[in-house]
This record gives structure tokens, C-alpha cells and sequence, in this order.
């Protein structure tokens, strides 16, 4: 994945102490914030919640492709409204 350079504003203390880990453990700064950032995301990255618990096979073709159309719009849906 192409990576992007930015610039982040933290805490002296905060800078230092992953500096003193990422040398402990023989990795770099950029991978350190790199992991901490993926797993914040991990934590609190919302999953859409579907209305419904399953879609099954139905003789009547209609239905099981209204079952793909409804989960993939509701797949599609932020809390909020928001796409």
C-alpha cells in the first residue's frame, strides 16, 4: 500500500516514550504510530449492524435477489444516515 508522509502535533512525553519503544523494539517510529493507529481504528471503527440475521435461497428468484439488494444497502449505511 503507497504510504503518505504527515505530520502529527503530540506531547513531548508521548514522542519520547515511543521513540524509547520503537529502539526496545528494534522497529521504527513510523511503524509504531503506524500499528497504534490501526488498531485505534480496529477498536473504534463501527460495524454496520444489519436489520436483519440472515438471507437464505428461495425458490422464488425474486426474493433472494431483494435479499442481495437489501444487505448490500444496508451494508452500505453508517450510524447516523451517513454513507
Amino acid at each position: 500500500m503507497p504510504t503518505r508522509r504527515t505530520t502529527i502535533l503530540a506531547d513531548a512525553d508521548l514522542l519520547e516514550r515511543t521513540e524509547r519503544f520503537a529502539n526496545r523494539s528494534r522497529t521504527t517510529k513510523t511503524a509504531v504510530i503506524a500499528a497504534a493507529l490501526e488498531a485505534y481504528l480496529a477498536e473504534h471503527e463501527a460495524t454496520p449492524e444489519l436489520a436483519f440475521l440472515a438471507i437464505g435461497q428461495s425458490s422464488h428468484g425474486r426474493l433472494s435477489l431483494d435479499g442481495r439488494s437489501i444487505a448490500r444497502r444496508e451494508a452500505g449505511r453508517r450510524p447516523g444516515g451517513t454513507r
